[in-house]
């Protein structure tokens, strides 16, 4: 029993390891996907920043670039006469500090200054020459060093007439560059080459820090980009996992105990059982019984062996006794029973030979052992006679003693297994009559070293000699110990010493090779 409660904890053990590995995993599963969706989280909020950026930065350039389109015919007109249109639409706007007309490569008027004399092409070549359309520049008239965005406005496709606009880019990109932290450090506004950051007066390219990622999106109607410079996404995803580890926590114990749960069935020794059933794990071997008189086989015992596909060769020690606590001791005798009949064939025909079967006590309850024998075993008309060993596992209650008449009355005869090591006393002897008592291997090892057990063995011998019941001796592994046992009249010898337990379809080759030896 101690190894069944060993073997039990051993599956306890294993649900036990699979909780936890299921939780952990579920743990780290969760914490993962956090990481993963917090991260592209704030990858997508730097993203929506950028794009929210350029699409205000649109709606400022639309109307600029509408009303200079609307003003293309003022450029010719002498500047006395525009000057004052163009502080009227400078006045309009916010955004806008000068405004300047070009005409045949010259920029002749400015709403500020009035008539001017300047050389276009010599003085903003990327507009005139490299027809750009923007540009990056620095104010060196009104407020000499600050920032501004010039827009050019073009009246023919040679470049050397339009409409200059210098926005004041500062004001603008202060207001709508403004960082989100903690995700958006820093905001910088491009346009062919130049870089104005949020914060910084100063034109001058920008290069993200160590700890820094970047992330850039161009407009599709201006040609100007927006660049984001801000912590890495995984740092500020790992710095808000603390905050999501007890709601992970309390999920992967939740998914924990479900496991715990689930496989309380499918890790138990009974499932394994009923699955072993039926996916052939269970085989039926046999041991030969050896008459102590003649040296002949004249019996065998069938004994039950598992190979559990997931555990490899489980005991009898440790499957039978769990068995009968989960109450399928029963389903197992019947596939010996049903073992046993299809290789009725091969065995001895013989009424003098006997097969030794072991039934638990619980199996005699409401006549179910009769009841299996009248449904699996007399159908096949077998002609060796049946020994019903009765294990003393579970002690035989006195109600389903009336089961042993009917066994005797339909010619099975009944053995104590393993006699004087579990519940038997002598009132067994009394209210059973059974026609066999099995010496348990534990006494016969004694024979020679033990005084005391030897002891209690001949009392046995000596009980059932004068009650006429017939002995079987268990666990011979000497010639010492047979002689000793013959000596002393015990009828039948069971042990290593002359076959050990063997597949029940190997027997008839090893009942051929034992007879040859005896004959010889």
């Amino acid at each position: 029993m101690l190894m069944a409660q060993q073997f039990v904890g051993q599956f306890r053990r294993k649900r036990l390891l699979i909780a936890l590995v299921i939780a952990a995993i579920v743990l780290i599963l969760t914490l993962a996907f956090r990481f993963i969706e917090e991260k592209s989280r704030i990858e997508q909020r730097a993203l929506n920043f950028a794009d929210n950026a350029i699409m205000r930065f649109d709606r400022m350039f639309s109307p600029l670039d509408v009303s200079a389109n609307n003003t293309l015919g003022l450029v010719g007109v002498s500047c006395s006469d525009v000057r004052f249109p163009l502080i009227e639409k400078i006045a309009a706007s916010q955004t806008v500090r000068a405004i300047l007309l070009v005409e045949n490569d010259t920029i002749y008027c400015s709403s500020i200054y009035g008539p001017r004399d300047i050389p276009f092409s010599q003085n903003y070549p990327e507009l005139a020459i490299n027809n750009q359309r923007m540009m990056l520049s620095t104010d060196n008239f009104l407020l000499k060093g600050s920032p501004v965005l010039l827009l050019w406005t073009p009246k023919n496709i040679d470049n050397h007439s339009g409409i200059l606009q210098v926005i004041n880019i500062e004001l603008m990109s202060n207001y709508l560059l403004e960082p989100q932290l903690p995700w958006v450090e820093r905001a910088i506004l491009n346009v062919n080459g130049d870089s104005l950051e949020y914060g910084n007066p100063l034109i001058e390219p920008t290069v993200p820090s160590e700890d820094e990622v970047s992330y850039n999106e161009a407009s599709l109607r201006y040609p100007f980009s927006i660049t984001l410079y801000g912590p890495s996404p995984t740092r500020l995803a790992l710095a808000t996992l603390p905050s999501q580890l007890p709601l992970a926590l309390l999920l992967s114990l939740l998914m924990g105990y479900i496991v715990w749960l689930a496989t309380a069935n499918r890790m138990s020794l009974s499932w394994q059982i009923s699955y072993g059933i039926t996916a052939n794990e269970f085989m039926v071997y046999c041991q030969p019984l050896i008459n102590a008189k003649t040296g002949e086989c004249d019996g065998i015992e069938l004994l039950l062996r598992w190979h559990n596909a997931r555990q490899g060769w489980i005991a009898p020690d440790v499957f039978i006794p769990l068995a009968e606590r989960q109450n399928l001791i029963a389903p197992l005798t019947r596939f010996v029973l049903n073992q046993v009949v299809a290789h009725l064939p091969i065995l001895p025909r013989c009424p003098s030979f006997h097969i030794a079967i072991n039934v638990a006590a619980s199996h005699f309850r409401n006549r179910a052992i009769v009841e299996d024998l009248q449904h699996l075993w007399w159908p096949a008309n077998p002609v060796p006679k049946l020994v019903v060993e009765l294990t003393e596992r579970d002690a035989l209650p006195v109600v389903d003693q009336s089961v042993i008449s009917q066994l005797h009355e339909i010619g099975v005869r009944l053995a104590i297994d393993d006699f004087g090591t579990g519940h038997s006393s002598l009132s067994y002897l009394k209210d059973l009559k059974p026609d066999v008592l099995k010496i348990d291997k534990i006494f016969t090892a004694a024979i020679g070293t033990d005084a005391i057990n030897a002891t209690v063995t001949d009392m046995v011998i000596s009980l059932a000699q004068r009650l006429n019941i017939s002995l079987v001796a268990e666990g011979v592994e000497t010639a010492e110990q047979a002689a000793y046992l013959r000596e002393r009249g015990v009828d039948h010898l069971q042990g290593y010493y002359y076959a050990r337990p063997m597949p029940l379809g190997d027997f008839p080759a090893w009942l051929e090779h034992h007879q040859s030896d005896i004959e010889a």
